[in-house]
């Protein structure tokens, strides 16, 4: 819960602050924070819970037999409480703030400016699925980085923001998705079953890759 609230206010706050999408540099920083938001919390909180911090790397760690099934929706559901907190207190800032925030005021994802919802759906599930494979692969006890697994992954995002950002304003989780759209409403709220549904296909398709990729026979 801590982890995803974390994830979401920082990340979404820097959407928020810089702007996303309006030049070159808002998507960069966009990016990196929520890459170094991941490196900050893997580093933080995986020893204690394993920083999933996303229903769609749990759903990894579910199929991939890490995690059980009753564990896996109690993490899920408590992303999801971490990740309307973090709105909560997003949103809490933006009202006492209004005129200094321009375009979306909670770092919701929607279909962009002549992105179909079919391309946005494709987007999510491809980007999730390369997100989830690199969890997966970086943390598995046997083949996996290390030490260097969170360093990895936080990298990773940052890669998979700057290809998304101009499709979804780049989800590849769930639970970051639900709370800001709640928050936004409108258009996030028409969208959201893409960044729900396209993580998840996203997920199961890294989960049937590692399981095929990670045995030499």
């Amino acid at each position: 819960m801590v982890g995803t609230m974390v994830l979401v206010l920082l990340g979404c706050g820097t959407a928020v602050s810089l702007n996303c999408g309006a030049d070159t540099a808002s998507v960069v920083g966009t990016a990196i924070a929520f890459g170094l938001a991941v490196v900050a919390m893997a580093y933080t909180i995986g020893g204690i819970s394993g920083c999933h911090i996303n229903p769609a790397i749990t759903l990894g760690c579910l199929l991939t037999k890490r995690i059980s099934a009753k564990d896996a929706c109690m993490y899920m559901i408590f992303q999801v409480i971490g990740a309307f907190i973090g709105s909560a207190i997003l949103f809490a800032l933006v009202s006492t703030s209004p005129d200094a925030v321009q375009g979306t005021a909670t770092g919701a994802n929607a279909c962009q400016a002549g992105i179909s919802q079919t391309t946005a759906f494709i987007a999510e599930a491809v980007l999730t699925g390369i997100f989830v494979f690199v969890v997966l692969g970086t943390t598995d006890a046997k083949k996996g980085a290390g030490q260097f697994a969170g360093l990895a992954i936080g990298l990773s995002l940052i890669l998979i923001h700057l290809v998304g950002i101009h499709y979804t304003g780049t989800s590849v989780n769930p639970a970051r998705s639900i709370a800001p759209a709640v928050f936004q409403g409108g258009q996030a709220l028409t969208d959201l079953w893409i960044f729900i549904v396209g993580p998840f296909v996203g997920s199961v398709l890294a989960a049937c890759t590692w399981a095929m990729v990670k045995d030499n026979d």
